[in-house]
């Protein structure tokens, strides 16, 4: 006979909380389910991965062929699909021997898992989990005549590449995926809607480009005051770091970050801040 969950309850029963993620929305959805949540999906971006990019696969034989003194991996699923177009062009083991030659920096413990996954040592990890540390900390080491590879996140730039470069560096950028539009927008507009009326309890808000595209329609749908009143007055907003709650606290949104930035985390602070709080929306 299965033993019960010590982690299973019904502290969310009645509780309606919207998913903003794509990407391992339903690891969350099944973590807040345990606890009587009931889950409302709108991913505000899709992932559209780079696999089949010729331009990408050309990089990477550039950087197998003339390698990098160092990487920098900015995301986890990046640094994943960057391996698995190394895989579909037939070079991963070149790949992963270029990598083991460079010195690898990952911006947060995401990024470095994914790397760790691959069989691979990182060196060095930002902890505050954003590009800004990276580039204080290998600017301040030097980077001048060194050869820099840098693994974007889906937003692309983000300063690296320039900061680099001006110091110095011989640059490579790869962006390994891209945000594209929401998978079904009208249930996009349809979360905005059950945000302004109050008729849910919790979003939840898993990258800063999805948390910026989600008020960027409520700004099209003219719903944007009302939802950040909404915010501060009995709806929470919960992002799973600083990062993702930079859009939101620009909008002076009222945002819960878990210490650990971390999907399970989000699920617990998400479950803490609602079973603590007053009766469920309608």
């Amino acid at each position: 006979m299965d033993q019960p969950r010590s982690d299973i309850g019904d502290e969310l029963s009645g509780r309606r909380i919207v998913l903003t993620a794509q990407r391992r929305a339903e690891q969350l959805a099944s973590a807040l389910e345990r606890h009587g949540a009931q889950i409302v999906h709108a991913p505000t971006l899709s992932v559209i991965p780079h696999i089949d990019d010729p331009e990408l696969a050309a990089r990477t034989r550039d950087l197998i062929d003339h390698r990098p003194d160092i990487v920098v991996v900015t995301t986890g699923v990046g640094f994943t699909g960057w391996g698995e177009v190394a895989e579909a062009a037939g070079m991963r083991d070149e790949w992963k021997a270029m990598l083991r030659g460079a010195r690898i920096v990952v911006r947060g413990p995401k990024a470095g898992g994914a790397v760790q996954a691959a069989g691979l040592t990182v060196d060095w990890v930002a902890e505050s989990e954003t590009s800004a540390e990276i580039e204080q900390v290998l600017l301040t080491e030097g980077v001048n005549g060194l050869r820099i590879a840098v693994q974007h996140h889906g937003a692309g730039a983000d300063g690296l590449d320039e900061a680099f470069a001006a110091a110095g560096a011989d640059v490579r950028s790869l962006v390994i995926y891209r945000w594209g539009p929401a998978p079904d927008p009208e249930a996009v507009v349809d979360a905005v809607d059950l945000v302004a009326q109050r008729r849910c309890d919790a979003v939840a808000f898993t990258s800063a480009p999805g948390a910026a595209a989600f008020l960027a329609m409520a700004e099209e749908q003219s719903l944007l005051p009302a939802v950040i009143e909404a915010f501060n007055d009995g709806v929470v907003a919960a992002a799973v770091g600083n990062v993702t709650a930079a859009p939101l606290w620009e909008r002076g949104i009222r945002t819960v970050i878990p210490e650990r930035f971390r999907l399970g985390a989000l699920a617990r602070i998400l479950v803490s801040e609602l079973a603590a709080s007053g009766r469920a929306s309608q």
